[in-house]
């Protein structure tokens, strides 16, 4: 019956009558057909299709058609919220990845995740130990298995052996399904570890080839939980979760190293304290010994003198009341030149009597007072308490002055709290330094009148000093000043080229004397900087060369120097360069600072710069053929384009003088007809059936041969030949494709961006198309993620309108750019082609990573609904990997190489 079903569809579909009965009420494009069969018993199709009938099953026709075009309007609405709910886990796991939340936290948002994209209850992650041959569970959640592991401890794989888990680090690749299907995929017996689910789905976790964990989802209630594409895209999400946990546990071992060691330097920092205040001590004591002898040799009032003595025991012990009492010049008297105490306010001059100042002059030796001592002495009758004496203390303590054996005086302190009290350290320290002060006191008077002569001739030693030291200035800053103007650029303040020729001659001479310390010379200009002077003035383009010159000197460091040479043209010079790529790092530092907007009259300007790399090696000798070889390099950056740096080379040089060349030949060749289009087939996979060809220019040169674009290519660009060219070889290719092209294929040409800048590029494309003979149903567009950078708006709205009109786009090298799901959701594209650097890989034992990503693109494109074909397919190996992953198109050497039309058969 389904023969016979097929038989009248195919008819109708040929707009024939059909040779059985059978009436069709709806076909689909092609992808649904449903008959209403006619039984011999029920009438003929005649029968059914009587006036009657026919408008009731035209109708039910109808009916169906547009449930089925709902039905399929839905499901693509599900694809691509599925991913879109991808590319937001990814985000999500990038932003957790980054932040201060706590690992359990962040593996709680990881399940969270993972849930939001697949049935994911029962989850966990754990990572493999290959020393140690264990497995970590950082994160178990099961609703049914009692038996969690520890979290965070090594268990050792012989505990897990032979189960589903052990089965995915020793096999490296993902597992799914249920029990029996498991056993089918595993290498080995299979033992069930834990409690047996009904659907299983793991992925390991990998990095540079080696398994480095397992992400885990099962399920306990429902088969056939998990599909093929939940497979690859749990594998593709694990590898951002394995980045995401490496990221947080070296942030984890950082604060650990951190905080161990910063207890380890509070330790040693606790000791070193103790030693430092040990010798802040004996410093202190040195300092007031010092201080106090240096007290002899100052000129100064008795007052301060005697106030700096007593800071300077201060320093060494409590001393908040304190005095020195002299003897008189007769011996009668006891004065007191300096008093100072919170009980009284001074002490006048008062002949000798019992009091405890002159009870240490009696005697000759430290006395150390405290109340019991006090009674002692007033019971023996050698100090007496009395008004005249003055306020009795708690503690005292006080010390002959000695000069020469004599007593001249005393110095002491004293308490009147019962929380300080002095001990006999004190009187050994006070002892000691009374000393000093006996002797700064005795020489004091003799000093006095050398001091009066030293001051004097000091004096005069500062006058001459300071004039001496303003000549001195005056002369500096006047050799500064004609230094600067001779090597300095007056505009902007930097260096100018006179100093810019001797520091590279210092680097060159430097370079002789160590050959391994290479240096390079950025070579520089501001790229439209006549259009700025133009609109804006010339005191607005002087602004933004200063402007200019602060960023370039904010991109480098000492010793290197930034030179401005003449106009908008600047010069780096950086003196160690290990490696060429320093030196491109710097000038992508460059571009960045001058890609910011500057303000400059009134106006935010948009600034680049183009630059010139010249790596100074053996081979440099002289200043001139390094500032020659980066001035070439300059103008290759200018002429790619601006905003953009090049590293001299030696093919460069050739370069520079063949450009002229090449463009007068290319002026020829359009004349003379010399380009022509090669096809190279685009085929299926599972037959090398051809579905299309890519048209690609070739240059038919008289005396070179046949030139790949490569060689010609550039100079049209930066000649304005491009377009000439590009116009030519669509024409040529459309005139061969109404031949070679046959039904159900197509053809794609190369767009370049210059073309979007046209906003009459379809327009010309389409007439170009139907002069040609050409269907523009069967022409398909390449463009590159660059062609869609630069107008983002406009290059939508011609594609748009070439969709309408049957022309589809494609998506060349898709997956090299920095933002390739954007480009797919926003543009309307047809079809993406895989870059060959993700298929080379495949076949040769390094395949993880890139079939990791093919899978995940092919996975994008099929929720989609778009066309996938993998490019430069060379070997039979990537042919079959290609197909197991489920690509269907493909493109390539192995498949042929491009060639005239004439070769492929029409």
């Amino acid at each position: 019956m389904l023969d016979a079903a097929e038989s009248v569809l195919a008819a109708v579909r040929a707009g024939v009558s059909p040779a059985s009965d059978g009436y069709v009420l709806c076909d689909d494009a092609g992808a649904v057909a449903l008959l209403l069969p006619c039984a011999p018993s029920q009438g003929s199709r005649r029968a059914l299709a009587s006036a009657r009938c026919e408008p009731m099953l035209d109708a039910a026709g109808k009916r169906l058609a547009e449930l089925l075009t709902a039905r399929r309007l839905r499901s693509s609405v599900r694809q691509l919220a599925q991913s879109e709910r991808l590319q937001h886990a990814l985000f999500a796991i990038a932003d957790m990845a980054g932040s201060d939340h706590d690992m359990p936290t962040m593996l709680r948002g990881l399940h969270e995740i993972v849930g939001g994209l697949m049935y994911a209850e029962n989850f966990y992650i754990a990572l493999f130990d290959s020393e140690s041959d264990s497995l970590r569970f950082l994160y178990f959640v099961d609703t049914v298995d009692d038996e969690d592991p520890v979290l965070d401890a090594p268990m050792p794989m012989s505990e897990l052996m032979y189960g589903c888990t052990w089965y995915l680090v020793r096999d490296a690749k993902a597992l799914m399904g249920p029990v029996d299907g498991l056993r089918r995929q595993v290498s080995g017996p299979l033992h069930q570890h834990g409690a047996s689910s009904k659907d299983w789905l793991g992925v390991p976790m990998m990095r540079h080839g080696q398994v480095r964990g397992v992400v885990v989802v099962q399920s306990y209630g429902q088969e056939d939980c998990y599909s093929d594409a939940d497979r690859a895209l749990l594998g593709f999400v694990a590898e951002h979760i394995l980045t995401a946990l490496e990221r947080k546990q070296d942030q984890a071992q950082l604060e650990r190293r951190v905080a161990e060691r910063t207890r380890q330097l509070a330790e040693t920092n606790q000791i070193l304290q103790e030693q430092v205040r040990e010798r802040e001590r004996s410093e202190q004591v040195q300092t007031s010994l010092y201080k106090i002898a240096a007290l002899a040799n100052v000129e100064d009032e008795a007052a301060r003198f005697y106030r700096h003595i007593h800071l300077a025991v201060g320093e060494l012990i409590n001393a908040r009341n304190f005095y020195i009492a002299l003897l008189s010049a007769d011996g009668q008297q006891i004065e007191f030149p300096y008093f100072v105490d919170d009980k009284d306010s001074a002490r006048p001059p008062r002949p000798l009597g019992r009091g405890v100042s002159e009870y240490v002059i009696r005697t000759g030796r430290p006395v150390l007072v405290d109340p019991a001592r006090a009674r002692e002495l007033m019971e023996a009758g050698e100090i007496e308490a009395s008004p005249v004496v003055g306020t009795i203390s708690l503690y005292w303590l006080g010390v002959p002055l000695l000069d020469a054996d004599k007593v001249i005086g005393v110095i002491a302190v004293q308490s009147y709290s019962e929380d300080l009290a002095y001990d006999e350290r004190d009187a050994e320290l006070l002892t000691f330094v009374s000393y000093q002060i006996a002797n700064s006191l005795q020489r004091r008077n003799s000093a006095e009148a050398l001091r009066r002569l030293n001051a004097e001739l000091e004096q005069r030693v500062q006058v001459r000093t300071r004039e001496l030291r303003e000549q001195i200035a005056v002369r500096e800053q006047v050799e500064a000043q004609l230094k600067h103007q001779v090597m300095h650029d007056p505009l902007t303040g930097l260096p100018n080229r006179l100093y810019l020729r001797d520091r590279i001659e210092r680097a060159i001479a430097g370079l002789r004397r160590n050959p391994e310390r290479c240096y390079a010379l950025l070579y520089l200009d501001v790229d439209r900087f006549k259009l700025f002077n133009d609109s804006l003035g010339h005191l607005a383009g002087d602004e933004v060369l200063r402007e200019v010159s602060r960023r370039l000197g904010d991109c480098i460091r000492e010793p290197d120097v930034v030179a401005r040479l003449s106009g908008d043209e600047f010069a780096v010079l950086l003196e160690d360069v290990p490696l060429p790529k320093v030196a491109c790092k710097v000038a992508q530092r460059i571009q960045d600072a001058l890609s910011q907007p500057m303000h400059v009259a009134g106006r935010d300007l948009q600034t680049s710069a183009s630059i010139g790399i010249a790596i100074g090696d053996a081979r440099y000798t002289s200043t001139d053929q390094l500032l020659h070889d980066a001035d070439v390099a300059l103008y290759r950056a200018k002429s790619a384009g601006r905003q953009r740096f090049v590293l001299f080379d030696d093919s460069l040089q050739r370069q520079a003088l063949d450009v002229l060349g090449v463009e007068h030949e290319l002026r020829n060749a359009l004349v003379r007809r010399e380009f022509e289009p090669y096809f190279q087939p685009l085929v299926d996979l599972a037959d090398g059936a051809v579905i299309g060809y890519e048209a690609l220019v070739r240059w038919r040169h008289p005396v070179r041969g046949v030139l790949p674009p490569g060689e010609f290519l550039p100079v049209a660009e930066d000649s304005g030949l491009l377009e000439a060219i590009d116009w030519s070889m669509y024409r040529m290719a459309c005139e061969a494709g109404v031949a070679l092209v046959g039904e159900g294929q197509f053809m794609t040409i190369n767009i370049s961006p210059r073309h979007f800048q046209n906003p009459q590029f379809d327009v010309h494309l389409l007439k170009l198309a139907r002069e040609a003979g050409f269907d523009p149903a069967r022409l398909r567009i390449e463009v590159t993620e660059s062609t869609l950078l630069g107008d983002p708006d406009a290059v939508a709205a011609i594609l748009e309108r070439l969709r309408e009109a049957c022309v589809d786009a494609a998506l060349d090298d898709f997956g090299t750019g920095y933002s390739s799901l954007t480009y797919v959701q926003r543009f309307p594209l047809k079809m993406i082609k895989i870059d060959r650097s993700f298929v080379e890989p495949l076949g040769r034992g390094l395949s993880q990573r890139s079939s990791a990503i093919v899978a995940a693109i092919l996975a994008l494109a099929k929720s989609l609904g778009l066309d996938v074909v993998a490019e430069g397919i060379e070997t039979e190996a990537q042919r079959q990997a290609l197909q197991k992953m489920g690509c269907v198109h493909g493109q390539g050497f192995l498949f042929g190489r491009p060639e005239p039309a004439s070769h492929w058969p029409r």
